[in-house]
């Protein structure tokens, strides 16, 4: 993978300035956030916009590849800087679905993740407050991922849940559009932050079930002229009705951190790995407020609001099992320093 970044990057310094980044040796091709239509910008959106028709070891060895590194380091290569920053404090870890903890597939309701990393995001959430905020609703996540120690947005976080009588669950701070579902025989809670928009979705969705894609993507704007609280968005390869509402993946974070208690701390470090563009709302949230970290997973170079990256799922589960070692082995030190100090207590007591 690429070289690291002169300078710290840790979330209390915030990232290094833009204009003292040292420019990559080659040239770049990256993605355009922005591109002229709205189907033009959902093709730009995918991965197979752009041919990769190598493995991911060339691809990490490819010379326009290591020149972006140079800009977005590698998070396994810079691990212990990125550890160093959340040393004594509380990482909250935020995690996008597709292309981040399974594999993107042409078909959507294929993109199951393997057991191996659901092993993995289990042994995190069991260390770490750990979420999953993806673009699909709660219970497709949940279908996917199928464990119950994890807060799930989805829908870009307009549909929130948690395990219910945990520390901090969702519903501490906010009550309205509340209720709550059994999920293998644990109940969890929800929050909806635009509940409200539900039955004018589903009348939307009902106009546009029946037809082919080709017919739906020429007469979605057309529909959605008669709502004009509701908007068009667009990730991977499909098209989403949304409501007029200041919420994304950036809201969703902040949501929950507040409602995990772990808002406006210096003792917390947030850290969200994700690859599409809408998870470019919480990179830029933790990146403005200069308190946590972005990761962005990609094979492709691209620019960003993360600080680091990951090439693809593999090297996500290769982080995640390097993190939870590191949280064992810095509980462990903070046990054996307790034992150690009670043993002193107890031996001047004794003398």
């Amino acid at each position: 993978m690429g070289s690291h970044a002169n300078g710290s990057t840790c979330a209390g310094d915030g990232p290094p300035p833009m204009e003292k980044r040292k420019e990559p040796a080659f040239p770049l091709k990256t993605m355009p956030l922005h591109a002229n239509g709205w189907l033009n910008d959902m093709k730009l959106s995918s991965p197979t916009a752009v041919p990769v028709n190598i493995g991911s070891n060339s691809v990490a060895f490819d010379p326009i590849y290591r020149a972006w590194t140079q800009k977005y380091p590698s998070a396994l290569n810079a691990f212990e800087r990125i550890v160093a920053c959340g040393k004594g404090k509380k990482i909250a870890l935020f995690l996008d679905y597709d292309g981040t903890l399974s594999p993107i597939v042409d078909e959507p309701d294929n993109a199951v993740m393997s057991d191996q990393m659901r092993e993995v995001v289990r042994s995190a959430a069991l260390h770490l407050p750990t979420a999953i905020i993806s673009g699909r609703s709660c219970d497709k996540v949940f279908d996917f991922v199928r464990l119950t120690e994890l807060y799930y947005a989805g829908s870009h976080g307009m549909d929130i849940m948690g395990p219910v009588g945990k520390t901090g669950s969702v519903t501490d701070h906010r009550s309205r559009g509340t209720n709550s579902s059994k999920k293998q025989d644990k109940e969890m809670q929800i929050f909806q932050a635009a509940s409200e928009f539900l039955p004018m979705i589903d009348e939307v969705f009902g106009l546009l079930v029946d037809k082919d894609w080709a017919l739906v993507a020429r007469c979605t704007d057309d529909v959605l002229k008669a709502y004009p609280r509701l908007r068009l968005s667009h990730g991977r390869k499909v098209l989403e009705v949304r409501p007029m509402v200041d919420w994304n993946k950036g809201k969703a974070v902040e949501f929950l951190l507040d409602s995990l208690g772990l808002a406006d701390s210096d003792e917390v470090l947030p850290i969200y790995i994700g690859d599409d563009r809408t998870d470019e709302d919480a990179f830029k949230v933790l990146r403005g407020n200069k308190r946590g970290l972005g990761i962005l997973v990609s094979s492709v170079p691209k620019e960003s609001q993360a600080l680091y990256s990951l090439l693809d799922p593999p090297e996500v589960m290769d982080f995640l099992k390097r993190l939870v070692k590191w949280k064992e082995e810095e509980e462990a030190q903070r046990i054996t320093v307790k034992q150690l100090l009670v043993s002193v207590d107890d031996f001047r007591v004794n003398l």
